[in-house]
């Protein structure tokens, strides 16, 4: 498959997955743009043991989780006090708010969710989180409870 192609099918999926791991639509940016430029540079190692997608998918959630884990070390407290953190005016309220609620979910959790928002096969994510398809099926339902509820006690429909 040409990088082009990939790049068209897969960017906006990329993206969105992004910005379930960091809610910050900057750094879903930066985030899925780093994803997209190890995918150029791999492609060629690309060995067709799963799907392009797959393999994609776990490039972006390995990358997520690299970014969170840097966020981890750098404490917010050295930030100086008159920043403020801006929000992307063009995404509606609910879908900040899932974004949110998503941000706050465990590692795996965030990952299991957003891939499949992104209606990514349960037997793929299986294979990108390393569980077993029952267990990604058991999660999914659990996640999807805790943001229903989440949703009911923000006043969300």
């Amino acid at each position: 498959m040409e990088f082009e192609t990939i790049y068209k099918t897969y960017w906006e999926r990329i993206f969105r997955l992004c910005m379930g791991f960091v809610n910050n639509y900057d750094i879903a940016q930066d985030l899925a743009q780093e994803t997209f430029i190890i995918v150029w540079q791999q492609l060629e190692t690309f060995r067709n043991e799963s799907g392009i997608g797959t393999w994609i998918f776990r490039i972006a959630s390995n990358n997520c989780l690299r970014q969170i884990e840097k966020e981890r070390r750098f404490l917010k407290s050295d930030l100086p006090n008159h920043l403020t953190e801006e929000k992307q005016a063009s995404i509606e309220p609910q879908i900040q708010f899932l974004y949110k609620c998503i941000a706050e979910l465990a590692e795996t959790d965030r990952i299991i969710i957003s891939l499949e928002l992104e209606d990514v096969k349960q037997a793929e994510i299986a294979k990108i989180v390393g569980l077993s398809e029952a267990n990604v099926r058991v999660k999914i339902y659990r996640i999807k409870e805790k943001l229903t509820q989440k949703f009911k006690e923000n006043g969300q429909q």
